[in-house]
């Protein structure tokens, strides 16, 4: 294997690999194709994206899609000395990508991508794979998120040719809920998540709290209970139902999560959590925030545990963010928070239990492992993924 080098200019076309992992899609590159010092990244990055496009949102000069989870990055590049002293394998950094705007964040990261990590990592050769059952064929990668300064570890199918292990990815072995077909299934585990931007799980103490929030068409502020959780991605739960009491929506009817009001609303508490998780509210990247219902009775007869809505870039995620998902799970083992009261009403889920999350893409199934004391010891989830292409990308 190569030593790291890094170039002092940037090719243009620059080598880069398009993935699939899990509900989004992204560009891969080599962290040693990219300038040295990040502050040079972003106009490299808004050029492969297509952004910004202020009056369109389309992307249509670039490779992004015109919505959040198509506006996505992905530097990965070998660890340091040290790093691979403690067994990281590769580190990598998620890049959020503005669609509209010139909006760069690195301030946290992607839970479906982060699947590919091991893929892309074994594809450009930037490390060897640790064996997990070779009878089987599967092995593992395990990464350093450098956004949340956590390690995840990713295992896989994968096929040995003359000494090199390829990643075996179309396998007819798993389906996620808004991707068509069955694909090789890709166990993402996130180790030690809590904290994964403010040190704690539950960055404020305190598992609920109450938000009072002025609403136009209310004649004093309303009230909102919340639950700050911080594991993989740092996330603000509220109650579906305060948000329909909040608004007078008829009990009856859907909430119209696109309706102005409703993202205004929910845009607020978003900026106010992260007021009081000491985070910076413009950020729109971070905290996400999302609503929570229990299941209706013929979705729980089903195994549903719990109902999200969840809000990606000020806009309604199609499916669920995969670290949001986490987040969920993870927040459903712990006690008194909003989750843990939906999750425990409807069928007595235990924290190291799988929880059965409904979203607007379908189900997905996310497990975390909680011990004494809050500690967060792990969230797992599967994915799937799917190599697109693989050449240069202009910016």
């Amino acid at each position: 294997m190569t030593s790291l080098r890094y170039k002092h200019t940037t090719a243009n076309p620059l080598p880069a690999t398009f993935y699939r992992g899990g509900t989004s899609k992204g560009i891969f590159i080599n962290r040693a194709d990219l300038p040295e010092n990040i502050s040079d990244w972003d106009p490299i990055f808004l050029g492969i994206m297509g952004s910004p496009d202020p009056e369109h949102g389309r992307q249509l000069n670039g490779m992004g899609g015109g919505v959040s989870s198509l506006s996505k990055i992905c530097v990965v590049g070998e660890p340091s000395e040290a790093r691979k002293a403690e067994g990281i394998d590769v580190d990598y950094t998620f890049v959020q990508v503005g669609i509209r705007d010139s909006a760069i964040d690195y301030s946290g990261n992607c839970g479906n991508l982060s699947s590919m990590i091991g893929v892309f990592a074994l594809d450009e050769g930037l490390c060897k794979p640790r064996t997990v059952d070779s009878t089987r064929g599967v092995a593992s990668v395990r990464s350093w998120n450098t956004n949340t300064n956590k390690v995840i570890d990713t295992t896989f199918p994968v096929a040995d040719s003359d000494g090199v292990s390829t990643p075996s990815l179309n396998l007819p072995q798993a389906v996620v809920a808004g991707v068509p077909g069955k694909a090789s299934q890709i166990v993402l585990d996130f180790v030690s998540p809590g904290g994964a931007r403010t040190g704690k799980v539950l960055p404020t103490g305190l598992p609920t709290e109450i938000f009072e929030i002025p609403i136009s068409i209310a004649t004093s502020a309303s009230k909102f209970r919340i639950s700050l959780v911080d594991a993989t991605n740092p996330t603000v739960f509220i109650l579906a139902e305060d948000l329909r009491t909040a608004l007078h929506i008829d009990p009856d009817s859907p909430i119209d999560f696109a309706n102005p009001e409703v993202r205004e609303v929910m845009e607020t508490i978003r900026r106010r959590g992260a007021e009081r998780m000491g985070l910076d509210p413009s950020a729109q990247a971070q905290p996400k925030i999302a609503a929570l219902s229990p299941p209706s009775p013929k979705d729980s007869q089903q195994g549903v545990d719990i109902v999200i809505h969840a809000f990606s870039m000020g806009v309604l995620h199609k499916a669920v963010p995969m670290t949001v998902g986490l987040c969920l799970g993870v927040a459903s083992g712990l006690e008194r928070t909003i989750a843990w009261e939906i999750v425990t009403k409807n069928g007595q889920v235990k924290p190291s239990n799988l929880v059965r999350i409904l979203h607007p893409g379908g189900l997905v199934e996310v497990g975390a492992d909680i011990g004494e004391g809050m500690d967060v010891k792990s969230a797992k989830v599967v994915r799937t993924g799917r190599r697109l292409m693989k050449g240069v990308v202009w910016w």
